[in-house]
């Protein structure tokens, strides 16, 4: 046995495992260290309070003397809390967050030392970080780069330091984040919501996108995951074979949690408890050592900066207890892979859910409204929205395992969709009084006592309908939120906007009145929209069949499906809504295409190091103990050896197979390496590494695997699957 191996198995034996402080009640440290509305009333003048909830609740501008004085009230609430220094907190297109930190502690002109934090610090930074992913954007001779204070999204706490969210833009004033274009989104979606939500209720002033996310990820112990290079170096497992027991009992899902797996989630709801993170679920998902938080949902910009927290704390606190959190989507083959399901709704500033259907005729209505015009959203942009769940670790996720296939499509529920058929057939335009009340969904007969959710739970579609909230559940566990989050609000705010549009032109110039017209436009496009409902079973042949039929897309890798980013169809929602420009656009695409490159490139690169430092060495060791012990049989027996070694000549004669199908595959892969990597144009790489590079991966994979079965146990270097996946 390898001693890397060797010494992370020894190690686990003798652990202890570490002592947990809980609260006595977790609502009593809730946002403790976060700057909120109780903190803010403390520490600021009544002006100022007044001014900071004006900018978040109607986005109004903060005067810079009023940012001197809350930046003032936010030091010292800080300082009081232990804290040194201070950081913009941002989302750079890397796809995680990145801080700077600053001491308060400065030098006055008389040369004593002071605690200094003025607006300006906190309002705009210039942390420079020319080294992030541009696309392009920032030249050589312009590389500047600024954050600017997100007041929507309250200042924290994390260690000793006093993170700000903001926003993070080049010096042309083009967004280098995820957080500005959502933002952006967030902004129209308001708008174009709010027009809507207003024929049916005047008081409505401002609607919402709220999230919902949950979070999977797999929990492995720190010392067998730091001897595994593979999951060091890319996140994932290139190589290994299943055990004889993986998830086929399903004895894991929603089994009892594992004391020390049961430690590190009270540390950790403890710590998201202190950040206002409001955990609420967790449990043993289906794969052996997959686990799940969920939080309560919360307005979007606020949930997504949660789960870009979240993922830094989960890692910060794993290592208290000798864990390592993989948020790969696909970190071991032949069992489930991680996903990051985005539980998506519009919420009214009156509290009202807008995609939950009501008590009355009217607020069936209404319902109906935002539901269907959703639909149609997702049918009219379909292909945008695989793109922006494309990456290259999700593409080993999708259409496997509980996993949504690469075909977008929505799954509402039986009685759902017999609500928008028996819709569609409406001939004379008009809603009678009974099909308005019938739009309370009981189509199938009355519910006793209870009114149950209206919709069965299909775990192969990527855009499901659950009752309150549309489920967008193709999005990757290492994703950030904000790139799939800014497509469905932009292209549902798109939509509303053409629906508002259309009821008012059949009002002005038919005489309609405006429910009969609101129901004609909804009809016609429940017709338009109806090949994108899909309610059956996602994995098999014959919804690729059906779907192609349909004219739905299909783009299964990365490289394909980015290229919906640049449609002009793309291009002409982003910058027509203001979301993006054409530079941001192509930015992001060529970054997302570059990215894809890399890391398959250190995938390759990886996988080589090991199959040619590892496997084969190890694989030719046993094979030459073998070869001595058929020796010593010849020695013995002369030439009726062969009756005693037969099985050992055939083992020695299959490890020689697989060490030379291993050391072929991996020649050319080395060498479609360096053809790609030749290559200048970033979107011809990105293809040639996903066709001609990667799928040696599988190749040297299996032979790998193989040699893994027949090689002694005492000998093989890597920790195997069901040492990963079943010691906690």
């Amino acid at each position: 046995m390898s001693t890397l191996r060797f010494h992370a198995l020894k190690q686990i034996s003798t652990r202890k495992p570490v002592e947990v402080q809980e609260p006595h009640r977790r609502s009593e440290i809730y946002a403790t260290n976060v700057f909120n509305k109780k903190a803010m009333r403390q520490f600021l003048t009544k002006t100022s309070f007044n001014s900071l909830m004006d900018a978040i609740e109607k986005g109004t501008k903060i005067e810079r003397h009023l940012a001197d004085y809350i930046s003032t009230g936010m030091k010292e609430w800080a300082i009081s809390k232990g804290v040194t220094h201070y950081t913009h907190w941002f989302q750079p297109l890397t796809g995680s967050t990145a801080e700077k930190h600053d001491a308060f502690f400065d030098i006055d002109d008389d040369l004593s030392a002071i605690e200094k934090f003025g607006g300006s610090a906190l309002v705009q930074q210039e942390p420079d970080a020319s080294s992030f992913p541009n696309g392009g954007i920032r030249n050589t001779f312009e590389a500047r780069g600024y954050t600017a204070w997100d007041p929507t999204s309250p200042a924290f706490i994390w260690g000793t330091t006093l993170c700000i969210p903001t926003v993070f833009v080049s010096y042309t004033g083009e967004a280098l984040d995820y957080k500005t274009p959502l933002l952006r989104s967030l902004q129209v979606l308001d708008s174009a919501a709010t027009k809507v939500v207003q024929y049916f209720d005047k008081k409505v002033k401002k609607v919402n996108a709220t999230l919902g996310w949950e979070q999977e990820y797999f929990l492995i112990d720190k010392d067998l995951a730091n001897s595994r290079p593979d999951i060091m170096l890319s996140g994932r497992t290139l190589l290994g074979h299943a055990p004889a027991k993986g998830q086929q009992l399903d004895d894991h899902y929603f089994g009892s949690i594992p004391s020390r797996i049961l430690n590190y989630m009270r540390d950790l709801e403890n710590e998201c408890m202190l950040l206002g993170i409001p955990a609420k679920t967790r449990h043993n998902e289906v794969a052996p050592n997959q686990f799940e938080l969920a939080p309560i949902f919360e307005e979007a910009n606020l949930a997504v900066d949660h789960n870009l927290l979240l993922m830094d704390v989960m890692g910060k606190v794993a290592e208290r207890h000798n864990f390592k959190v993989l948020f790969h989507e696909k970190p071991f083959a032949g069992v489930n892979g991680s996903g990051k399901h985005n539980n998506w709704s519009l919420a009214t500033d009156t509290g009202i859910n807008l995609l939950s259907p009501g008590a009355t005729p009217m607020k069936n209505l209404q319902f109906l409204t935002f539901f269907v015009n959703t639909i149609k959203a997702v049918h009219d942009y379909e292909e945008l929205i695989r793109a922006a769940i494309a990456t290259a670790s999700n593409d080993h996720r999708l259409g496997a395992n509980e996993a949504p296939p690469a075909i977008i499509s929505v799954f509402i529920g039986s009685q759902l969709d017999e609500v928008l058929n028996e819709l569609e057939k409406v001939t004379d335009g008009k809603l009678s009084p009974q099909e308005k009340t019938e739009l309370k969904l009981n189509v199938v007969g009355k519910i006793p006592e209870i009114l149950l959710d209206n919709t069965d739970r299909n775990r192969t579609s990527p855009f499901a309908f659950t009752g309150n909230k549309f489920e967008l559940r193709a999005v990757g566990s290492t994703a950030n939120c904000s790139n799939a989050m800014t497509v469905i609000n932009t292209i549902v705010a798109r939509q509303l906007e053409e629906f508002k549009k259309e009821v008012d032109a059949l009002i002005a110039t038919e005489n309609m009145k405006k429910d009969d017209a609101i129901f004609n436009v909804l009809r016609e496009y429940i017709k338009a929209s109806k090949k994108i409902r899909f309610e059956g079973d996602g994995y098999g042949d014959a919804w690729e069949k059906e779907a192609l039929k349909r004219k739905l897309s299909n783009n299964k890798t990365t490289p394909i499906a980015l290229k919906a980013k640049i449609s002009p169809l793309a291009i002409d929602l982003y910058t027509r809504m203001e979301v993006m420009n054409e530079v941001e656009i192509q930015a992001r695409y060529d970054i997302e295409m570059e990215e894809y490159a890399k890391h398959i490139q250190i995938e390759g690169r990886v996988l080589g190091d090991i199959a040619r430092n590892h496997v084969i060495p190890t694989a030719i060791r046993y094979q030459n103990i073998l070869i001595e012990n058929v020796k010593g049989l010849k020695d013995i027996y002369g030439d009726s050896f062969k009756t005693y070694a037969e099985e050992q000549l055939r083992i020695i004669e299959a490890i020689s197979g697989h060490i030379a199908k291993i050391n072929k595959a991996t020649t050319q892969m080395i060498d479609a390496r360096k053809k790609a990597n030749k290559l200048t144009c970033i979107e011809e790489k990105a293809i040639m590494y996903c066709d001609e590079v990667k799928p040696y991966f599988d190749d040297i994979r299996y032979h790998c695997d193989k040699l893994e079965v027949l090689v002694d146990d005492e000998l093989w270097p890597l920790t195997k699957y069901r040492e990963l996946l079943f010691t906690h």
